[in-house]
């Protein structure tokens, strides 16, 4: 990780279970500002559910999340997990992590652009010709300016999901969540986005990454954590963890990839 830059985000012992099924026992990270974190392990380790507690889209049985140095609060609910205490202070924190998820989610009723500006106007309340200025910056950013008038529908994959990444960009987050953001595409189609994402790593962009690209994992992190069953079983930088790793179920784990994953 980048030494002693300020904790961009800070999350404690996220524990989460499911029908009374431990899916997570305990994981805790800090991203600094400007680390690349990535979150490997094979299916059902937990990676994607950890990152979707991190903005409570899954609600954690038990942990701590502190984003730009302020802590979110939280109580217990009625069915036993946490929940926000203060509902206005996780909007606005939220505003502060961008989440690209595997399925792009965008509007299908809207453009692009419509899809872009929706969560600067109506969540920051900026004036919309601020908003649309910079949301056209931005797909121009991401290649994709020529299609700002278009409906999802008329896009490939892999403009979706570019386009859902200048839609997290656009509230200015300063950390950004990817949730696999290529296993939905066309192989084809994924080098594409992991330029976008390199790209955004060039700039300094804080951001934890669940993925399955192996090679572009390596290429392009700070730190490297390997979840299985539920728990960090091994952590540090990526030539470490893939390239001499203490955990015999990592290095079993890296071993049978033999260094696949595209790296764009």
């Amino acid at each position: 990780m980048t030494g002693t830059a300020p904790a961009a985000l800070d999350v404690h012992d996220i524990a989460k279970s499911f029908a009374g099924v431990e899916v997570l026992k305990g994981i805790s990270a800090t991203a600094r500002r400007g680390d690349v974190i990535s979150i490997i392990g094979s299916s059902g380790s937990g990676k994607s559910t950890f990152l979707r507690c991190i903005n409570l889209l899954e609600a954690p049985d038990r942990g701590r999340i502190i984003i730009g140095g302020e802590e979110l609060k939280l109580r217990a609910s009625r069915k036993g997990s946490l929940e926000a205490a203060d509902r206005k202070q996780l909007e606005r924190l939220r505003t502060g992590l961008g989440m690209v998820f595997q399925s792009f989610n965008l509007w299908a009723h809207r453009t692009v652009l419509e899809n872009v500006i929706e969560a600067p106007v109506h969540v920051l309340k900026m004036p919309r010709r601020e908003a649309i200025e910079k949301a056209e910056a931005l797909l121009a950013k991401v290649g994709l300016y020529d299609k700002r008038d278009a409906y999802p529908a008329f896009l490939s994959g892999g403009q979706q999901q570019r386009a859902a990444i200048a839609r997290a960009l656009c509230v200015d987050p300063a950390v950004m969540l990817f949730d696999e953001p290529t296993s939905a595409l066309d192989p084809e189609l994924v080098g594409e986005v992991l330029k976008v994402i390199r790209d955004l790593a060039d700039e300094g962009r804080t951001m934890l990454l669940v993925t399955h690209e192996m090679s572009f994992a390596r290429e392009v992190s700070s730190h490297v954590m390997f979840l299985d069953k539920g728990r960090v079983e091994e952590e540090g930088p990526p030539d470490q963890v893939f390239g001499d790793p203490k955990s015999a179920r990592c290095r079993e784990f890296t071993r049978s990839l033999g260094g696949r994953g595209a790296t764009a």
